[in-house]
């Protein structure tokens, strides 16, 4: 089993326009999923802590319904711990859940770059969709490159933000600040589902490629997975082999 990391926004406003915001429930409730059916445990965390603001939910997806009526995730979203204190070695993965108003905390938040550059500099996996990539901007890894840096990546459209109406709220379009840090953004038409896989940096288009992405970091994590039962395996048939060469050896010299 390996565990998740989720991380949500804390601004429940959209600038200075009164208009409400939040994490986006879609692309939380359903990673969740994917992670929860694949028997790994599922953790959360928020720039600020406390109870992360959310979008409302859509009671015509079943999926989302669950996750808001799931005792275990209820009381982990009731007092989410702040990214500046999680300790990344609990984790194999972090996922960064979008939402507008990540456009706004993400990308500055230390905490979060930390977090994230931690966990993949261990070897673990990273996933972000639709405004969540807002927090991969800025990080930096061990070999002082970002992140993003000669990647390809997907995220939240210019033309998308247009179509939401989003485009004058905004404080920057995430498609060409991911750009200017070095990225290749790859997309899908308006809407569509687009999930982009470079090593373990997982991004997704919009909220219809929430599920994709997990799913191709359970995937990674799949890997890992093998990978480690394959090193027990081997680390236990070289125990054995030695034991019974011990066991041969003594045997010879009692004769």
């Amino acid at each position: 089993m390996k565990k998740v990391l989720l991380v949500l926004t804390s601004v429940s406003e959209l600038g200075d326009t009164g208009e409400k915001t939040g994490y986006n429930v879609a692309e939380a409730a359903h990673p969740w999923k994917v992670f929860k059916d694949s028997g790994h445990f599922v953790d959360f965390a928020s720039i600020d802590g406390g109870a992360p603001p959310q979008d409302e939910v859509d009671k015509s997806d079943p999926i989302q319904v669950a996750f808001t009526e799931d005792e275990t995730t209820r009381a982990g979203l009731y007092n989410t711990a702040r990214v500046e204190v999680v300790d990344p070695e609990q984790y194999d993965a972090v996922y960064l859940v979008g939402g507008h108003g990540t456009m706004w905390d993400f990308p500055e938040s230390a905490g979060l770059q930390k977090l994230v550059a931690s966990v993949y500099n261990r070897g673990g996996v990273v996933g972000a969709v639709c405004h969540g990539p807002a927090g991969l901007i800025n990080v930096e890894l061990d070999n002082g490159f970002r992140l993003v840096e000669g990647r390809r990546v997907a995220a939240f459209t210019n033309e998308e933000e247009v179509a939401a109406g989003k485009d004058k709220i905004i404080p920057f379009f995430l498609a060409d600040r991911l750009e200017e840090k070095g990225a290749t953004h790859v997309s899908a038409d308006v809407f569509e589902e687009k999930v982009v896989v470079d090593e373990r940096l997982v991004t997704g288009q919009n909220p219809a490629s929430a599920a994709g992405v997990a799913k191709e970091m359970e995937k990674l994590m799949a890997e890992v997975i093998h990978q480690e039962k394959a090193e027990e395996q081997h680390e236990s048939e070289a125990l054995r082999a030695e034991k019974d060469a011990q066991k041969a050896a003594s045997a010879d010299q009692e004769s």
